[in-house]
């Protein structure tokens, strides 16, 4: 279907603006009565040589102000330190908690679940359970211990962390 340089021109100020191949397709039927194919406007646009933009990416939303903690320096923590050099319980950082990242802790099953290709247990920060796998196409699954519950995104940021440590450690 050919359209005139009016209708083209229309076509690459809503590609400028952002618009899909669908939105285009659905703007040519109702502004000038052309009923096209998703495929038919795909040609289209590539014959028009515009490239659809890409969406902006989502701002993250930013964290709630902490509330201020008795932060110390590197070199207020040498100052801290005793005769011996050591520095105090309270200073020194928390190492990290075997098995995770954070408050999550993630084993791998000896006994895979059936129709995975590895499997196993996560607990959450907030101590909830849950099970997880890797189907044979590599996507990874969860099946919470406690219906309808979801992780906090930090939580599962952190699961995807500890997964990842834990499997490399296995030799995944």
């Amino acid at each position: 279907m050919n359209l005139n340089e009016e209708q083209k021109k229309q076509v690459i100020q809503w590609l400028n603006e952002g618009a899909k191949v669908a939105d285009i397709q659905n703007r040519l039927e109702k502004t000038f009565q052309l009923r096209m194919t998703y495929m038919e406007v795909r040609f289209l646009v590539d014959d028009l040589k515009v490239l659809p933009k890409d969406p902006a990416p989502p701002k993250a939303p930013e964290a709630p102000a902490k509330p201020a903690s008795p932060a110390v320096s590197a070199p207020a923590a040498a100052t801290a330190a005793g005769p011996s050099g050591a520095i105090p319980l309270e200073l020194q950082p928390e190492p990290p908690l075997p098995g995770g990242v954070g408050g999550v802790k993630v084993t791998v099953d000896t006994v895979v679940r059936p129709g995975a290709m590895i499997s196993g247990q996560v607990t959450f920060s907030d101590g909830k359970t849950a099970a997880w796998y890797l189907d044979q196409m590599g996507r990874l699954g969860m099946v919470a211990s406690e219906k309808g519950y979801r992780p906090s995104a930090v939580d599962v940021e952190d699961f995807q962390m500890a997964l990842q440590d834990e499997l490399a450690r296995k030799g995944f």
